[in-house]
């Protein structure tokens, strides 16, 4: 474990002790390396890795098949946004960098939630009850997701010109209305 970047409530020892908990509960073997640090850096290993050019909340790193004995990969957290998703979902940066630790170690006992119909979050929701945690990560960023949709489409429809209505209009036949137009 390593704690680049300091969060209130967690210390090296109870974040080892959760990832060999989370470990056993999906039956992962190996060791477990977890980074928590800067969205900064995390933003520079999405785009080294990914190809993507910004911060995310957790990454989850394989191990290259066959190189190393007993080792299960590599998680990195961004401190950064854990503590912003734990204020806005009402519990601490430190049990929120739980949840995210919880979901590296699912990405690296092979589940994908981006590929699988909802096996991992089904799986992650059972292990989070179990282990003691709150909303699972894939549940709430399908919330979210479902949130900012609905709020992009009312904005859409908010930015509609209002059709006016025959009464704001004058009334009368359209062939009326567009005279009236023509000699103002």
């Amino acid at each position: 474990m390593i704690l680049r970047k300091r969060t209130a409530g967690l210390s090296e020892p109870a974040l080892e002790r959760f990832v060999a908990r989370a470990k056993r509960a999906v039956r992962l073997h190996g060791t477990v390396n977890v980074l928590v640090t800067t969205s900064r850096e995390l933003r520079i290993l999405n785009s080294r890795f990914r190809g993507l050019d910004k911060a995310t909340d957790v990454l989850s790193f394989p191990p290259l098949f066959g190189l190393v004995a007993d080792f299960a990969g590599d998680v990195a957290i961004s401190a950064d946004i854990a503590a912003q998703n734990a204020l806005r979902l009402g519990h601490s940066a430190a049990v929120e960098i739980k949840v995210l630790a919880l979901h590296g170690v699912l990405h690296l006992a092979g589940y994908d939630h981006e590929r699988d119909a909802g096996e991992m979050g089904r799986k992650e929701a059972h292990l989070r009850k179990k282990l003691g945690l709150p909303v699972a990560l894939i549940a709430r960023n399908a919330e979210d997701s479902t949130r900012n949709s609905l709020t992009a489409k009312y904005a859409k429809v908010a930015r509609r010109p209002q059709r006016k209505s025959r009464a704001t209009t004058g009334g009368g036949s359209a062939r009326a209305r567009r005279r009236s137009r023509r000699s103002r």
